[in-house]
């Protein structure tokens, strides 16, 4: 089951990719330290194939998720990740993927286009986890463009 949405920001395309995908290990925790605590790269170096831990705090019902960077088109402003082990990988989820494109606006700004797929377990019943999905990267995105505003040298 996929869903696909989009998130406009006033930030132009380059600069949104580079703090929400490229830096985020960096400025996670500091966009939005209420869920994010760290974040690690256990493997690689923030290229395709890197796996990084994202640490929670506890206001979020699990402590970490594991996430494989598939792919990361510096051209294009693309990137796929797939969760592979925290979050509700193994619990509710099979399997848990993202692909993002970042696409400038005429008026400066960008579009964010998220499509997420999720492949619920056997036995577990859907919720609306796609729309507490959606409402959480939306936060993220919206909290990286107002960061980003606040701090104009950064990323730029």
């Amino acid at each position: 089951m996929s869903s696909t949405f989009e998130v406009e920001t006033s930030i132009p395309a380059s600069r949104m990719f580079k703090a929400a995908v490229l830096e985020w290990h960096n400025l996670g925790a500091k966009i939005v330290p209420e869920h994010i605590k760290s974040i690690d790269f256990i493997h690689g170096d923030g290229s395709a194939g890197s796996i990084r831990q994202i640490n929670f705090t506890p206001a979020l019902p699990f402590a970490f998720a594991k996430e494989r960077l598939d792919s990361i088109d510096h051209n294009n402003f693309e990137v796929k990740n797939t969760t592979i082990e925290g979050g509700d990988v193994g619990t509710k989820l099979e399997c848990y993927s993202t692909h993002s494109k970042f696409t400038p606006t005429s008026s400066g700004g960008s579009i964010v286009k998220i499509t997420v797929t999720v492949k619920i377990l056997p036995g577990v019943k859907p919720g609306d986890e796609q729309a507490k999905e959606k409402e959480a990267i939306t936060k993220a995105i919206k909290a990286t463009e107002a960061y980003l505003l606040a701090h104009p040298t950064v990323c730029t």
